[in-house]
């Protein structure tokens, strides 16, 4: 419980029993004697500082300390003190207290001394009560402030992770900008040379004109779709390519990829049942392009040596279907190389934006990726 905070009214009624019933038990075993009435004021006062520890602990253990010079009774409530200053203050300041503590007990068994132990033995076991209750709470001191301390570390890796994966997902909304806007680029120029043709050509006949007028139809419509995507990303040219019209590979590409990957050392089994490669929208065969390389990337990584499955399947007016599956490492395999997990980030936030889904897991002893990308009729 912090110093500044008010205590609980639980906890205030739990030590106030506590307190109670080991103080009504001192005052039983001195009932009798001429200093009873001493004696009980003490046991009111010692209860008060014992509630008053848990919100100043250094000033009701002090209070208490001073009490047990006077009687016995406030020994359960100096005690306690002895354990809250221990436990939330620093040593030096518990370490003071403790002392003060002992030397209280050592002028209560001069003034009121017991029987039944020599003065000797009562030093003793006055110095071991409260070096053990300050070394309980100095110990739980140090646990609290190492379980503190976990948890702010905790706290900072979460927030630090969450700031990359926001990131990831901003750097792949840019790099997806980019593609987009290329394909949007081509999409708009074959509009213009159309509608230039039209302009320069007016002679042409219904027919020339009809099928110029329907190629432009379907361009400014795969435009706008293709816009519809594109809009809210933040668009930022890339260092290496300040004019943003490096070609994007496709999966036109993709036995290059293989190739690549097998010349690597990894085995790669393609099952492929895609209708026409060349009928997929660009933005769709782009994504799925990233996708096996992401897959082949990862396996490399985390499972070498073991070899990919994938099977590509879709056709006009279905999706376009990626599963890629390996075999997963035995438990201890150290990765090829270490992975922050932001690639399938910003990979899954690719797929969304293109209008898919993606989803991964390990299951039975495998690794699976899968992704549906729209592929229009």
């Amino acid at each position: 419980m912090s110093e500044n905070r008010p205590p609980h009214l639980g906890a205030v009624a739990a030590v106030l029993l506590v307190m109670g019933v080991l103080t009504a038990v001192s005052l039983w075993s001195l009932a009798g004697r001429p200093t009873w009435g001493l004696d009980l004021a003490v046991a009111a006062v010692s209860l008060a500082a014992a509630a008053a520890q848990l919100r100043w602990p250094v000033s009701g253990a002090l209070t208490a300390t001073l009490l047990a010079t006077l009687s016995p009774v406030a020994t359960p409530a100096a005690s306690m003190g002895a354990l809250q200053v221990a436990r939330r203050r620093r040593f030096p300041v518990a370490a003071a207290v403790t002392a003060v503590g002992i030397a209280a007990h050592v002028v209560q068994g001069l003034w009121r001394p017991n029987s039944g132990i020599s003065p000797g033995w009562w030093l003793l076991l006055i110095s071991a009560a409260y070096g053990a209750l300050l070394g309980w709470g100095a110990l739980a001191r140090s646990r609290l402030a190492l379980l503190e301390s976990l948890r702010e570390r905790a706290h900072r890796a979460e927030a630090e992770q969450g700031r990359r994966v926001a990131e990831a997902r901003m750097g792949e909304r840019r790099r997806l900008a980019r593609e987009m806007h290329d394909v949007l680029a081509h999409r708009l120029s074959l509009v213009a040379t159309h509608a230039g043709a039209l302009e320069f050509r007016p002679d042409s006949s219904p027919e020339q004109l009809g099928r110029a007028a329907g190629v432009i139809r379907a361009g400014v419509h795969q435009a706008l779709e293709e816009l519809r995507q594109v809009i809210n990303l933040l668009h930022e040219q890339d260092d290496d390519d300040p004019h943003g019209l490096a070609p994007r590979p496709d999966l036109a590409d993709l036995p290059g990829l293989i190739t690549e990957a097998e010349q690597a050392g990894q085995t790669v089994r393609l099952r492929e049942e895609v209708a026409d490669v060349a009928a997929l929208p660009a933005v769709a065969s782009q994504t799925a392009y990233r996708v096996v390389q992401e897959g082949l990337t990862n396996a490399r990584k985390h499972a070498p040596g073991r070899p990919v499955e994938l099977l590509l399947r879709g056709a006009p007016g279905t999706p376009l279907l990626i599963d890629m599956r390996n075999p997963l490492p035995p438990a201890g395999t150290p990765a090829l190389a270490p992975g922050s997990g932001l690639g399938l980030v910003g990979l899954t936030e690719r797929v969304r934006l293109a209008g898919g889904e993606l989803d991964h897991q390990s299951t039975e002893g495998e690794f699976r990726l899968r992704a549906r990308l729209l592929w229009p009729a």
